[in-house]
């Protein structure tokens, strides 16, 4: 692995290899579900300035090394719930965060999969539309106009280049606009020199990119967000404070 592979996504800073893990460690091994090893190492970095980690030779895959190895026919098997009961809680949540959104708003969950999220919140009225990079490749992102509210559940641990990431959810923000996303903080769940025993850290799972809270707050400023979490698993980007969402920002600041 060259020198180059060990700069950090996130703040260019040095990283240092971490561990190594076999591919198919999955989030399921907690509930004591173990899949076969795959005889595939996956060595994952550690920037020593931001605690970003991340796997560098994965982050290099095109995008039929994914589909072939992740997610494939047997992805359910180590995410079960990522077809319907996952979306249906976060349908749930937002309904319960904004119950009485403004119906001129425009809604776009990033990286929906299947786009059942979107269609549940279209059966409330909202102004929901689903993009996915994987199942959407034909369709261009900007195509689809701005948004004032963009939600990426479970997403940002998956992606490969995490700059690009956050330009993309940029281009389509409205200026008052809010990203709300999910991922779990890496604090306190990886320390240097010690193993990445972590149920988060998964490549079975695509679980490529994992986040402390201030590579986060990295991300962000150099994007020109601002950041807040709500909890290590919640957390929003925004540009300025819309009058639509102050209750929930002023959350995640308190």
């Amino acid at each position: 692995m060259n020198k180059e592979s060990l700069i950090c996504p996130v703040c260019r800073g040095r990283g240092s290899l971490l561990d190594v893990v076999d591919l198919n460690k999955s989030c399921e091994e907690p509930r004591g579900k173990f899949l076969p090893l795959a005889g595939v190492p996956v060595y994952y970095a550690q920037c020593g300035n931001c605690g970003f980690c991340w796997a560098p030779e994965i982050c290099k895959w095109p995008m039929g090394k994914f589909e072939e190895l992740i997610y494939n026919d047997d992805y359910v098997s180590v995410d079960p719930d990522y077809l319907e009961k996952r979306p249906n809680v976060n349908a749930n949540n937002l309904r319960s965060m904004f119950p009485s959104l403004p119906a001129h708003l425009r809604h776009l969950d990033y990286g929906g999969g299947n786009g059942l999220l979107a269609r549940l919140l279209r059966e409330s009225s909202w102004n929901s539309v689903s993009f996915d990079p994987f199942a959407d490749r034909d369709i261009a992102l900007t195509s689809l106009g701005n948004f004032d509210l963009i939600t990426a559940f479970e997403v940002f641990e998956h992606v490969p280049d995490v700059q690009s990431l956050v330009a993309d959810l940029r281009s389509v923000l409205s200026k008052d606009g809010l990203v709300l996303f999910s991922t779990l903080l890496s604090d306190g769940n990886i320390v240097p020199n010690q193993r990445l025993a972590w149920w988060y850290a998964s490549p079975r799972n695509g679980h490529i990119s994992l986040f402390s809270r201030r590579s986060l707050a990295r991300l962000a400023q150099d994007n020109g967000f601002v950041f807040g979490s709500f909890s290590s698993g919640f957390h929003a980007f925004f540009r300025n404070v819309p009058q639509w969402a102050g209750h929930i920002i002023r959350a995640g600041q308190d």
